[in-house]
Formats: structure tokens, C-alpha cells, sequence
């Protein structure tokens, strides 16, 4: 039978990420990640549940982007698998951690917001910088980035 282990997540930096150096030369990146939810209890009264997220990444490359652009606070999307291993503490006893892990050639990490996003000015922008597709009759302007003044986009889309 074949399974599926894959993670998603959405979420915001709790700490600066962690970088670990191996003796072999490798480095393992960590990251502390922050997911919330909002919404109304039976009496209408507003709430938060935030769930925190262990996050590594053993991938040289997604490694070096999240060194390098990450910063507490920064927004990120993260695709990995849920690994959970075992180790001892300091009494001996038996611990485990379940945490997200970007491998090699597996995993997926995308900077959200700009420069200026959030706060966080070391961020990298994934926007591309090509202008908006021009559009005949009033629509969007050459180069631009918002519909013209008296655009009308309700266009002829099928659904």
C-alpha cells in the first residue's frame, strides 16, 4: 500500500532561523514557524489559537535562502514531510519530536511579501517585475500593477 507524508504550511517566524554546522561539512537549518487561527466561540466572542511548528532543513540550497532572507516575523510557506525521531536526555530517558523536514531534492520553501512587508527588511520579493498584460477597451493599464479608472472586470468568464 502506498502513503502520502506531506506537510503544508503557511505561518510566521517565531525566532531568527538556527543554522547547525555537521562535522561532515553539512548544516541543518531550523526554524520555529507560527500558524494561527481566528474565530467566534458560541458566545460571538473573538479568538486565536496559534499552533507552533518545528521546521528543518537539510537542503543546501533552501538552507541558504532561509539563512540569508529569514528573519523573526518574516511570512513563509513551507511543503516537507511530518518525520518524528527518537533521542535521550540528559537522564536518560526517551524523547520524541515530530517536526517538518525539507531533505534533498525534497521540500519546498517560498518567501512571502516584499522588502517591505511586515517589517521584515531583509525579505526577498517573489513578485515578478513584468508589467500587467495590457487589455483592449479600458481595461488594464500598460505597465501597471491596478485596473485603470472605469475598468470593467466583469469580463466574459465562463463561471
Amino acid at each position: 500500500m502506498a502513503g502520502v507524508n506531506k506537510a503544508i504550511i503557511l505561518g510566521r517566524l517565531g525566532k531568527d532561523p538556527e543554522v547547525r554546522n555537521f562535522q561532515n561539512g553539512g548544516k541543518v537549518v531550523s526554524l520555529r514557524i507560527a500558524t494561527s487561527e481566528r474565530y467566534k466561540d458560541r458566545e460571538g466572542n473573538q479568538q486565536e489559537k496559534t499552533e507552533w511548528h518545528a521546521v528543518s532543513i537539510f537542503n543546501e540550497k533552501l538552507g541558504e535562502i532561509a539563512e540569508k532572507y529569514l528573519k523573526k516575523g518574516s511570512e513563509v510557506y513551507i511543503e516537507g514531510q511530518i518525520e518524528t525521531r527518537k533521542w535521550q536526555d540528559q537522564t536518560g530517558a526517551d524523547r520524541y519530536s515530530t517536526e517538518i523536514v525539507l531533505r534533498q531534492f525534497r521540500g519546498e520553501l517560498s518567501l512571502i511579501g516584499g522588502r517591505s512587508g511586515g517589517g521584515d527588511s531583509g525579505e526577498m520579493s517573489e513578485r515578478s517585475e513584468r508589467p500587467a498584460p495590457a487589455k483592449s477597451g479600458g481595461g488594464w493599464d500598460s505597465g501597471a500593477r491596478k485596473p485603470a479608472k472605469g475598468a470593467d472586470l466583469d469580463d466574459d468568464i465562463p463561471f
